[in-house]
């Protein structure tokens, strides 16, 4: 059997609801970010995993907890799948970031795969440089068997970018990834395959368009 790579998103906290920038703080899961964790354990806590990997953040925690019980696994934490930093406009809405500086807030917006956020912000080539070896060392170890990775939105879409070979520039406009999706690549002879991508049929009719992204 050839190795079997799961990405999933946390569920939904208050950053993700009101659209806000979310990368090195951390907040919890909302009440139906919990439902989310529940739907997840119970869909796939019963698969044979071999190992499950997370960021440092809580919502990812909190996420897996459930599914991580079921499995039997105790989720193996890697700061290099943490989410994109937004620096100074950590917590903000893109609104409130442009209020409080227009010309920097410009300025991000003409480029904001190769431009980071001011105050320590990062780049998509950044979160490239630290999530990739993540991914190797996760490759080298399980060459079989079935492995997940619970990390963010623009952190899962630019590995995702890396395995399907297109430019990480992309992240943004081509690979959906909502709060709680799953997403699998095979990966065969040939290569990595994408064999699901932001999948919520495991989630409650109503939580599969919760608010917010």
């Amino acid at each position: 059997m050839a190795l079997q790579l799961y990405f999933v998103r946390h569920g939904q906290t208050d950053f993700s609801r009101q659209n806000r920038f979310c990368g090195s703080i951390d907040p919890p899961l909302t009440e139906l970010g919990r439902r989310m964790a529940e739907a997840i354990g119970e869909a796939y806590g019963g698969l044979p995993w071999t190992a499950i990997y997370r960021s440092p953040r809580q919502r990812t925690l909190q996420t897996v907890a459930p599914l991580a019980e079921r499995a039997g696994l105790t989720p193996i934490v890697e700061e290099g799948l943490a989410e994109i930093s937004y620096g100074a406009w950590e917590g903000m809405t893109k609104q409130e970031a442009k209020a409080k500086d227009p010309e920097a807030f410009a300025w991000y917006s003409a480029d904001t795969t190769s431009r980071a956020a001011p105050g320590g912000g990062e780049t998509a080539f950044d979160v490239a440089a630290r999530a990739l070896p993540v991914l190797e060392r996760i490759k080298t170890k399980h060459t079989d068997g079935k492995v997940l990775i619970v990390s963010h939105k623009a952190t899962l879409r630019i590995l995702a970018c890396a395995l399907l070979g297109m430019d990480v520039r992309q992240f943004r406009d081509r690979i959906a990834q909502p709060v709680g999706a799953f997403s699998r690549f095979d990966f065969l002879a040939s290569g990595p395959q994408l064999a699901m991508h932001a999948d919520v049929s495991h989630l409650p009719p109503d939580l599969r368009e919760a608010e917010g992204t």
